[in-house]
């Protein structure tokens, strides 16, 4: 028995049926690929073409973005830096047992302070956890603003958004990272088969 955080006089119950057995039934390796970015860096749109990808070679994933979790799961977070970091603690927890599952989990969220991020990391072996950086300029996704909200936030009428007046503390070891080439913006499918192919040629497509 064991008391963890709040919950008191709790048990591990471990079952017969671990994750190498899920992950030979799949084919694949459990992994958590999260992806972070400023609003408007794509985020969303490569979660769903890198999803669309695996689905189409034979693998199972599953997509848990930001703003869809919004909807359900942390409905009761608000944008406050406390309820930020709550919100990617609850998706870090589900991305791990998705991995568990032997699913390759997407993650796609802001996820602005490094810290948060860093302790997602920390639920899964190393190399479980892979880190995308949408390494686009402020401009570029501002000029994008696909949900009109650089232009609240410009006006005053959004607090605290990241970017403008809340940081985004971008990673400094992340394992990929999505950026202009030549000054254009890789296509939603240059991006999903720059994942796919570290996701190959690192073994995750194969149990």
């Amino acid at each position: 028995m064991s008391n963890v955080g709040k919950s008191t006089n709790i048990l591990w119950h471990n079952c017969p049926i671990g994750q190498s057995e899920r992950q030979k039934l799949l084919g694949q390796k459990g992994c958590v690929i999260w992806i972070t970015g400023l609003s408007g860096s794509g985020k969303s749109t490569l979660a769903c073409a890198l999803s669309r990808e695996l689905h189409c070679s034979g693998h199972l994933s599953y997509v848990l973005d930001g703003d869809n979790l919004r909807h359900g799961l942390n409905r009761d977070l608000s944008f406050k830096a406390e309820d930020r970091a709550e919100n990617i603690r609850r998706v870090g927890e589900v991305a791990k047992l998705f991995a568990d599952a032997g699913t390759i989990c997407i993650a796609s969220l802001i996820s602005p302070y490094r810290r948060d991020r860093d302790a997602c990391r920390a639920l899964l072996p190393e190399s479980r956890f892979i880190e995308v950086f949408m390494d686009f300029p402020l401009e570029i996704c501002e000029a994008r603003d696909p949900k009109g909200l650089y232009k609240l936030a410009r006006t005053g009428k959004i607090k605290g958004f990241t970017g403008i007046d809340d940081p985004y503390e971008s990673p400094v070891n992340s394992e990929i990272v999505i950026k202009m080439v030549d000054g254009e913006c890789p296509s939603p499918k240059a991006m999903a088969k720059h994942v796919l192919c570290y996701l190959e040629e690192n073994g995750y497509l194969q149990d």
